[in-house]
């Protein structure tokens, strides 16, 4: 049966061509929504930093680092039994006034990892 042949190569490349045609889903990579510090700002020294995204983390693969004024790295710990399944909650060691930068790693739900920085200021 030709036709019978032909009605499915037809089919088929009907079929790729949507695929190959729509446009591309994007995945629902964690987008920061909150932070504490916020970035930018002045604050007194922080004992905690909190990091909430727009949805669960895997806290126990995440992770982040300050960056002091002198341009050393202080790993932070992150607290895995606080907050919510979307909060990131970290402790902070003593920091004095200056300007830090804030250096994030998450892994989102979708199985991506997601990083961002930002800076913040401690003020006497």
């Amino acid at each position: 049966m030709p036709g019978a042949s032909a009605g499915i190569v037809a089919g088929v490349v009907a079929g790729l061509l949507a695929v190959l045609t729509d446009p591309p889903t994007v995945a629902a990579h964690s987008l920061l929504l909150e932070a504490r510090p916020a970035a930018g700002s002045a604050v007194p020294a922080p004992t905690r930093v909190m990091l909430r995204f727009n949805n669960r983390i895997e806290k126990r693969l995440s992770s982040a680092t300050l960056v002091d004024p002198e341009q050393t790295r202080l790993r932070l710990v992150v607290v895995t039994t606080e907050g919510a399944a979307d909060t990131l909650a970290l402790l902070a060691p003593p920091l004095a006034p200056g300007t830090y930068h804030l250096e994030w790693q998450v892994l989102s739900a979708d199985g991506h990892v997601v990083s961002g920085r930002y800076p913040f200021r401690v003020v006497p």
